[in-house]
């Protein structure tokens, strides 16, 4: 089983944390105001392929802007 360590909020870290909180709000949404908000996880769902696979993610280019370091540098 792998751990990821939670001892700092790393770039790579908090671009899942804010995808899950996307992809929550999407759900609750689309649950109770409209369908529509169920969009929201099929955009994060495509963000996270796109990051994995290509390594582009806009929300990771935002947050290294704002000075959040990432975990591992190549």
């Amino acid at each position: 089983m792998f751990l990821a360590s939670t001892k700092t909020w790393y770039l790579e870290r908090l671009v899942f944390f804010i995808a899950g909180v996307f992809s929550l709000v999407g759900v609750i949404l689309g649950t109770y105001v409209s369908s529509w908000w169920y969009l929201l996880n099929l955009l994060v769902g495509i963000n996270l392929v796109v990051f994995s696979t290509i390594g582009f993610c806009p929300m990771a280019i935002l947050l290294n802007k704002l000075g959040v370091e990432a975990r591992v540098k190549d």
